[in-house]
């Protein structure tokens, strides 16, 4: 068996001009293979840590992945708010270290606005427990002072090209094409976020009393007519909010989460449920599904393809190749020798570009890894790869073998006489 893999060696070198194309397409799409199946587990575990550190999303009963769906991504609406009386009852549990009310509904150029208060820059996180921070500026006060301060996401201040100091405009209702302009209450842009590759980096940040002062003249989601309340004369009001969209809620100990989830879904003074965002986001990722399976079908079909071409390339080859080995024949070597030599030369060169296409993913891996971390929130594994990276390199490597044996087969039934005196 030395022999026969020597052999294959040499054999493999000497035609190193043909398989060295299908080397690099094998090499290519095990690096493909390999960098997608760990880019999904990653881009999974990115997205289920959307927000992470927060133990509870509390919000009107409700489906948990609706919840989720308005709470975190900002899309869709809640259908009914909770009162912040419940908040403050969800903070005085003995087991809830801090709640961060949110408040949504409004936009700004199609992004949303989210109102808050500061504890949100202090508590919310995202991929593996890292803190929002801040690219320039600071945070919104919460004061009377400074009502109409905005902080913007990332991509809300590329995409619109806006810097510290600019004043922005809220418009009523979200979307795209949202209703009437708050033109009478402007904003001013106090700091802009680094970049999360999360919801955030898409949202506007304001307080939660900002966002009742640009209401009071407002009712029924409209304008009241012949009523004008300026933004001086409106810090004269009572700007705490009655009700929020939903609250983010962190408890002091992890195993206490099942004791607060029931505190909050047997809440009598009105309808409330506690979500567990991993697993919320887990069955919300499992929905969207589709695209994965697609993903890994595309990679199989590339990887089908390159062992295709190395089937193609020795059955190709196998005609010029009928005295070479006939002779191997003629000098003592058996037919399952044969076979074995072919089945080995596939080996050769399957595991040379599976090797040379683990060299590659990796090396894209350390090079794409903090842009894909920067941009788009993506946190790469730079550990030991996946259970399931090492089987696509396996199936890979057993693939190509097992596309050696239709030429190695074939070769297996060429007799001798055909092989030295080969028809032309």
């Amino acid at each position: 068996m030395s022999f026969l893999l020597r052999l294959a060696f040499r054999s493999a070198w000497n035609r190193r001009g043909t398989l060295g194309l299908v080397l690099a397409s094998i090499a290519l799409s095990t690096a493909l293979l390999w960098t997608l199946e760990g880019l999904r587990r990653d881009l999974r575990t990115s997205f289920s840590q959307a927000v992470s550190g927060t133990d509870l999303v509390v919000g009107a009963r409700t489906g948990s992945v609706q919840l989720m769906l308005y709470a975190v991504f900002r899309v869709g609406g809640a259908t009914n708010g909770i009162s912040m009386d419940s908040v403050r009852a969800v903070a005085a549990h003995r087991a809830v270290a801090w709640t961060v009310p949110i408040s949504l509904g409004d936009s700004y150029r199609g992004f949303p606005v989210l109102g808050t208060t500061t504890g949100y820059f202090q508590h919310f996180a995202y991929g593996d427990r890292q803190s929002l921070a801040f690219d320039s500026g600071r945070a919104f006060t919460g004061q009377l002072d400074g009502l109409y301060e905005a902080v913007l996401g990332a991509e809300v201040a590329q995409a619109l090209g806006h810097r510290l100091g600019d004043r922005v405009t809220l418009s009523h209702g979200m979307g795209a094409t949202p209703g009437v302009e708050h033109a009478d209450k402007a904003f001013t842009v106090t700091g802009i976020l680094q970049r999360t590759g999360t919801p955030v980096d898409r949202t506007v940040h304001v307080s939660l009393q900002a966002l009742q002062a640009i209401h009071l003249d407002w009712v029924g989601g409209a304008p009241m007519p012949g009523v004008r309340i300026s933004a001086e004369d409106a810090r004269k009001f009572d700007l705490e909010p009655r009700q929020v969209t939903a609250a983010l809620v962190g408890l002091k100990s992890r195993a206490a989460v099942f004791t607060v989830q029931r505190f909050v879904s047997e809440y009598r003074e009105e309808p409330l449920m506690g979500v567990l965002p991993g697993v919320a986001l887990d069955e919300l990722w499992d929905a969207l599904g589709l695209g994965e399976r697609a993903l890994q079908l595309v990679c199989a079909l590339v990887a089908l393809v390159s062992l295709a071409g190395l089937v193609a390339t020795v059955l190709a080859g196998l005609n010029e190749r009928r005295r070479e080995l006939a002779v191997l024949r003629a000098m003592g070597a058996g037919p399952r020798d044969v076979l074995w030599l072919l089945v080995l030369e596939g080996a050769v060169v399957t595991s040379a570009g599976a090797a040379v296409g683990l060299l590659v993913a990796l090396g894209a891996q350390a090079l794409a890894g903090p842009v894909l971390q920067a941009r788009f929130g993506i946190l790469l594994q730079m550990g030991l790869p996946a259970a399931t990276q090492w089987a696509v390199l396996a199936a890979v490597l057993v693939a190509g073998m097992l596309a050696s044996l239709l030429p190695a087969w074939r070769a297996y039934r060429l007799s001798l006489a055909d092989g030295l005196s080969p028809r032309l």
